[in-house]
């Protein structure tokens, strides 16, 4: 049986205001309530399910993004909003790429400090340990004019060598462990000024392992919000399908 409810019934089963679920229907995250002949809206069980997955949705996307998408897939064509909801689940799961690709530059820079760290204690490196900016690039597989690009950027220091043909560039261990990170960070999405605080950041090791921490509390984030807009999807096929 489809009974009809309250604001005050509605409210009570999904936690809205009564304020917020007039809001909600006015801009039509919600169907349009029926109205009684004294005037007051009279809801349905139905309207209580998509609350349900209208908050799921914003825990997932943002209430920006959850009102427009509740909106939109009841005015589009059906392949229309089924493909907007797909790419949802696409925008986060690039999220969560991105982040793991962070992930991996910064266990490559933590490799790296513990390289140098361990060079440090060494002997001091002999001319074998240097290398030109022509081997670095193929190295790297960047072009020497990134190199170029990252040294006038402050990300790597090269040492400048007179020759019979000018000043050349000349890379010892640190400034080859610079473009190593500077590559792995650029890599993974990080613009310049990223990748200049990122080097600041991680001169020692301390810094490195609370960035780790940070990036894997953000990949279970993107986790529990992926789960969340599973659970909406439910919901979201039947509005797109008409089956109120």
């Amino acid at each position: 049986m489809n009974r009809a409810l309250s604001t005050a019934a509605v409210s009570a089963a999904t936690g809205y205001s009564a304020q917020q679920i007039r809001d909600l229907e006015a801009i039509g995250v919600l169907p349009a309530a029926e109205r009684a002949d004294n005037g007051y809206r009279r809801f349905f069980p139905v309207h209580v399910r998509d609350l349900h997955a209208y908050r799921d949705l914003a825990a997932a996307m943002g209430p920006v993004v959850a009102r427009a998408t509740m909106r939109e897939i009841r005015a589009l064509p059906s392949d229309e909003a089924a493909a907007l909801v797909c790419s949802l689940h696409a925008r986060l799961n690039e999220e969560r790429e991105q982040t793991l690709a962070a992930r991996n530059a910064l266990q490559a820079i933590h490799a790296e400090a513990v390289t140098e760290a361990a060079a440090t204690e060494a002997d001091a490196p002999t001319e074998k340990d240097a290398m030109t900016i022509r081997e670095l690039a193929g190295a790297l597989g960047v072009r020497a004019s990134t190199l170029r690009f990252w040294e006038t950027a402050g990300l790597v220091h090269p040492e400048r060598i007179a020759s019979a043909a000018g000043s050349v560039r000349s890379y010892p261990l640190a400034a080859i462990h610079e473009a190593r990170i500077t590559a792995a960070l650029r890599a993974a999405g990080y613009r310049i000024p990223d990748v200049q605080r990122a080097l600041a950041a991680i001169r020692g090791l301390r810094d490195t392992e609370p960035s780790l921490a940070a990036l894997d509390e953000r990949i279970a984030a993107i986790g529990a919000r992926a789960r969340a807009l599973l659970r909406a999807g439910t919901t979201l096929a039947a509005i797109i399908e008409g089956t109120v």
